[in-house]
């Protein structure tokens, strides 16, 4: 008999589903603001990228640094925002831009870090869901994220969509096709559509998980381990694919599950060889858009590499919501977690 808390679709199943029509309408809607940002950018380029952020947009800030060291070679480094509302330190400069993401805009740490650089004349970028926040007014240029009121705590679409301001920004500031980014929602329809079931059992009776991904992979990654924790209350870890050996590797073996993410792109070879030797040790591996004799193959997205990433993030949504459900729970409403999270 389930709980009486449980629910045969969620909001966070049907905010997952909603990202790619609502991806599709976010890259038209800042089209127009994130060229002008992005002429900006390279009219003054900064020397250094700040991001400031927490919890899944933390997650998000793993893959801008990735994606703006690959694709304009600026060093991105991730401030501590308490270094600011805690101790008075900020990061700033007129060569530096301070990219402050968060859903609700309203969290005191990332309202005075932005505050603090601003003042020390840094170009402040705030990506935000709720424009109308107090980090807005702290901000030189506002993103909206236009992904829309989220009723479930997890966050879901608002991730989504800050991955796809990130690729259209990243994109247009280094000159590129923007090819890509109208692939984009294609892709997270292919990621919502495909069936991700395969590895429900196994997850379903787990308790502990590694997720593994590389380079941008890492940002899904550390997306994903924070969904199973707080939606499906499972012990899930993050690890890059270039640091699950040193360590992490000897908890690997039987009745242990692996998810493991592979992207089209150079990092691929290592995270095939990183598959097969944790098949070898015994573990429950499954994969995305890796192939790998002995381990499940959950869906792959048809797309480039950095194209593909967010599709994948908005896969394995539907998997933790179907993990979530299987194991008696209710993704929407996680034990002793609000969906705003005011820290100092």
């Amino acid at each position: 008999m389930p709980p009486k808390n449980h629910v045969v679709t969620s909001h966070m199943a049907r905010e997952t589903a909603a990202a790619p029509q609502l991806v599709a309408a976010q890259l038209a809607a800042n089209a127009e603001l994130l060229r002008g940002l992005a002429q900006r950018l390279r009219d003054n380029p900064p020397r250094l990228v700040v991001t400031c952020a927490r919890g899944s947009s933390d997650h998000a800030a793993t893959f801008a640094k990735y994606i703006i060291e690959q694709k304009l070679g600026i060093p991105v480094l991730s401030f501590t925002p308490s270094l600011a509302s805690l101790h008075g330190r900020g990061f700033g400069g007129s060569d530096v831009l301070f990219l402050a993401i968060s859903q609700s805009g309203g969290s005191p740490d990332i309202l005075a870090a932005a505050k603090l650089a601003h003042s020390q004349g840094a170009l402040v970028v705030a990506m935000l869901n709720v424009v109308a926040s107090p980090l807005a007014g702290a901000a030189d240029v506002v993103v909206p994220l236009h992904a829309g009121e989220e009723r479930s705590v997890a966050a879901t679409k608002s991730y989504i969509a800050t991955l796809s301001a990130l690729l259209q920004l990243a994109t247009l500031w280094a000159g590129q096709a923007e090819d890509n980014l109208a692939a984009l929602p294609a892709a997270l329809r292919q990621g919502a559509g495909a069936s991700w079931s395969a590895a429900v059992p196994a997850l379903a009776k787990g308790r502990s998980l590694y997720v593994i991904g590389r380079g941008a992979g890492l940002a899904i990654a550390q997306e994903i381990v924070l969904k199973f924790k707080e939606a499906a209350g499972i012990h899930a870890e993050a690890f890059s694919g270039a640091e699950a050996r040193h360590g992490p590797m000897a908890l690997v073996g039987p009745g242990f599950p692996v998810i493991l993410i592979g992207q089209n792109d150079v990092t691929l070879p290592t995270q095939i060889a990183l598959a097969e030797a944790m098949v070898a040790q015994g573990a429950e591996v499954f994969t995305c858009g890796v192939e790998v004799e002995g381990a499940v193959a959950l869906p792959s997205i048809a797309a480039p590499a950095l194209t593909g990433l967010p599709a994948v993030a908005l896969g394995l949504y539907t998997l933790v919501d179907e993990v979530a459900r299987a194991r008696g729970l209710n993704p929407d409403n996680p034990r002793w977690l609000t969906k705003v999270t005011c820290t100092l």
